[in-house]
């Protein structure tokens, strides 16, 4: 174990299993606390990607907002496009995704679909489950120099697709994901964000957009590979989910799927594949009541363990970094 060399008086403990680990004396007042230190704080999180904070002692909703913001340059995002449910507890402060608690959400880059990307997560975690449901991080760096040189190379020139149909049974709604369900202004903000889209004779909708999977920090300007090409193609889905979404839906009317960027379907070998680099390179550490996590959203992909018990994390994003200055993104069409 070591120690950081920078801001010398925060007490962080390095491991190479484990996220780096800040130390804290529970403040009086955590928002003013974050205040104070937050310089120090994003230098942490700048030199390794990801920092927990432990010993804050955060307990309701409220007091995590205003920790939050504090943190944050410029406020907090407001999610669009969102591909599951989040409640939300105040401007920009939401609840971890609804997902099955027996499920894991594989390691991904939040939002990486849209062209404005938050450069900043932020997680606090207000009840601990009694077993698993970390939120694991793995270096995006590390993991694109870890897989083969013909497969990164082939997503850096194509790009990924990513298909979606919404529907009301399964997945965020249109409300959920565009904040409001005129057709009119869902295809506005489509044309907007180069995402082409169908509406189906049933009222439904079907989109399909095409995103970069490897871009360039904005700060240090090193290849990351940043996508959800593998938490969101269908062969992560548990086997039983997959195969009764394909038989009430189609394999066409999947709630989300992703293909190369030529429209070439991603086989399950190569998705196993880009689960497995990430595993190898996955640091974890089990959430305690009253803890506060940072991530690089860009240098650092994350996950969600499967968990029992209760597990309330509430999570905010911030400083948003627009794609397009990060790297060319693939031209899509539009309607």
């Amino acid at each position: 174990m070591s120690s950081s060399p920078l801001a010398p008086l925060l007490d962080v403990e390095l491991r190479p299993d484990r996220p780096p680990i800040l130390h804290a004396k529970a403040p009086g007042d955590a928002a003013s606390w974050a205040v104070e230190h937050r310089d120090a704080l994003r230098a942490h999180v700048a030199q390794h990607g990801v920092l927990l904070v432990r010993g804050l002692d955060l307990r309701d909703a409220d007091q995590v907002g205003a920790v939050f913001a504090g943190l944050s340059d410029g406020g907090l995002m407001t999610e669009r496009e969102a591909f599951a449910p989040r409640q939300t507890y105040g401007p920009g402060v939401y609840s971890s995704t609804t997902w099955p608690a027996n499920q894991p959400m594989c390691m991904h880059h939040e939002l990486s679909y849209t062209l404005e990307v938050p450069g900043l997560m932020l997680f606090a975690c207000l009840t601990a489950p009694s077993q698993g449901g970390a939120t694991a991080v793995a270096d995006a760096e590390q993991v694109l120099q870890a897989l083969p040189t013909e497969l990164s190379d082939r997503f850096e020139r194509e790009g990924w697709l990513l298909t979606r149909s919404y529907n009301d049974e399964i997945g965020a709604s249109l409300t959920e994901s565009f904040g409001t369900d005129d057709h009119a202004a869902i295809e506005r903000y489509c044309r907007a964000q180069a995402i082409d889209f169908t509406w189906q004779p049933d009222g439904s909708l079907h989109t399909r957009q095409r995103r970069s999977a490897v871009v360039r920090h904005p700060l240090t300007g090193r290849r990351c590979w940043f996508n959800q090409i593998a938490f969101l193609n269908e062969w992560t889905l548990a086997p039983e989910v997959r195969e009764y979404l394909v038989d009430v839906y189609g394999e066409g009317g999947l709630p989300f799927n992703t293909r190369f960027g030529d429209g070439t379907a991603i086989s399950e070998d190569i998705v196993q594949l880009l689960n497995s680099t990430y595993e190898e390179h996955t640091r974890r550490e089990p959430w305690q009541p009253g803890d506060l996590m940072l991530v690089d959203n860009i240098r650092t992909a994350h996950s969600r363990e499967a968990f029992t018990g209760e597990r309330q994390v509430l999570v905010a994003m911030a400083e948003p970094r627009r794609l397009a200055d990060c790297a060319p993104e693939p031209k899509g069409s539009r309607r």
